[in-house]
């Protein structure tokens, strides 16, 4: 499915497969860092407010990396299937789903929308009661069982709701969304893989900056860590008019795609003795309107917290944090009139706000294509991994 997709009726066309039990390809990991194998399970039908969508590209996110790894104990479950970063077609739609058809063009969200409960309900806020991001999700909320079982019927454990590392997966209704795309123009192919990156990564730092920070034109920012999210943060900040954009990373190695999508500045801190926040008060006479701590690290943090200016600076939180440790804040440095916040997903509401979001991308209002260094068929798993873990790449799309 690297080459072409078929469209049928105006739909992109799977298989009459419907009701069935599938045989298809998987990557799965039976322990903590040990290579994916790529196998043939069992995938079962979609039950109750499920659909099961055939995959055809996906990617690695670092959180991908950081679970398969085990790095953190509690949230071991093998044998596994990772993946949540895809696009695919639905396959077929289990009893109550009304809001998609057999092959439509979906993708998969970490981030549910159910759409029913009081946080759904609010517009403050992108969280879902039932179906959010929960790393401890193992199962089906339906049921409390798995759809995906080894060829002599072992369970194998489902991935913050979607588990996308398998030519054909099971999601609950509320953590897919229904994208329409234009065709006509012959690049099908080539949008169904840039709208693969906004089942995560692109979505998350764009977002991230639109709508938690709101950047504003002419505004100052500082982007720490320059992975696909930092730089998506970059972009989105662009495309509102930054005036400068401050890129820190301890790899210099990415400062020359980073300059690509927008960082106008760098920063490694190991060239330098003093604090990275002291260098960016002194480049920015005080601070940044914003900073974004994108890497998952304590000490990041504070430096990016004490980047953004006394009065008005706002640090918004995007990576991920493993350790139990606590904000390395002083309240009383809150009084200085510095403000942080976290930011899931962007704080895009996947199901209602998600394919606007996905229009503006598609139109060029975001530069999706240089996030994708790689493309590898999906058996080479194991490879992209190594890719991505040496940060030789943003994005290696894998296709079956």
């Amino acid at each position: 499915m690297a080459s072409s997709v078929v469209v049928a009726n105006g739909n992109l066309n799977p298989n009459d497969t419907r009701g069935k039990t599938i045989t298809c390809k998987a990557a799965v990991a039976y322990g903590p860092g040990e290579p994916f194998v790529v196998e043939r399970i069992l995938v079962h039908p979609p039950q109750k407010m499920e659909v099961r969508i055939k995959i055809l590209f996906t990617t690695i996110c670092h959180t991908d990396l950081t679970a398969w790894q085990g790095e953190n104990e509690a949230r071991r479950a093998y044998p596994r299937i990772f993946g949540h970063e895809a696009s695919g077609i639905v396959e077929s739609v289990g009893e109550g789903v009304s809001d998609m058809n057999e092959g439509d063009l979906v993708v998969p969200i970490f981030n549910g929308e159910c759409g029913d409960c009081k946080y759904c309900k609010c517009e403050k806020t992108n969280k879902c009661e039932r179906f959010g991001v929960d790393a401890m999700k193992k199962v089906m909320v339906s049921d409390g069982a798995t759809r995906f079982y080894t060829m002599d019927g072992k369970p194998i454990f489902h991935f913050l709701n979607t588990s996308t590392f398998t030519e054909y997966t099971v999601v609950d209704s509320a953590c897919i969304v229904k994208i329409h795309i234009d065709g006509s123009n012959g690049d099908l192919n080539r949008n169904i893989k840039r709208l693969t990156l906004l089942s995560c990564g692109v979505s998350s730092g764009v977002g991230a900056a639109w709508n938690t920070a709101d950047v504003h034109f002419g505004s100052t920012v500082a982007v720490f860590g320059l992975g696909v999210v930092g730089l998506a943060v970059a972009e989105g900040a662009r495309a509102r008019g930054a005036s400068r954009i401050i890129g820190v990373d301890i790899n210099s190695d990415k400062f020359i795609k980073a300059r690509e999508m927008g960082i106008t500045d760098f920063i490694n801190p190991k060239d330098d003795e003093r604090p990275v926040y002291e260098i960016i008060g002194e480049m920015t006479g005080g601070g940044v309107h914003y900073s974004f701590e994108c890497a998952g690290n304590l000490n990041v943090l504070r430096d990016a917290f004490l980047s953004a200016h006394e009065g008005w600076g706002l640090t918004v939180l995007v990576g991920i944090h493993l350790s139990p440790k606590m904000l390395p804040i002083h309240p009383m440095e809150l009084f200085h009139g510095r403000r942080i916040v976290g930011s899931n997903f962007g704080g895009i509401k996947g199901k209602t706000q998600l394919p606007h979001f996905a229009k503006e991308c598609m139109n060029g209002v975001v530069k999706l294509d240089d996030f994708i260094t790689h493309e590898l068929p999906f058996k080479e798993i194991n490879q992209a991994f190594d890719l991505l873990t040496t940060g030789k790449s943003l994005r290696c799309l894998l296709h079956f």
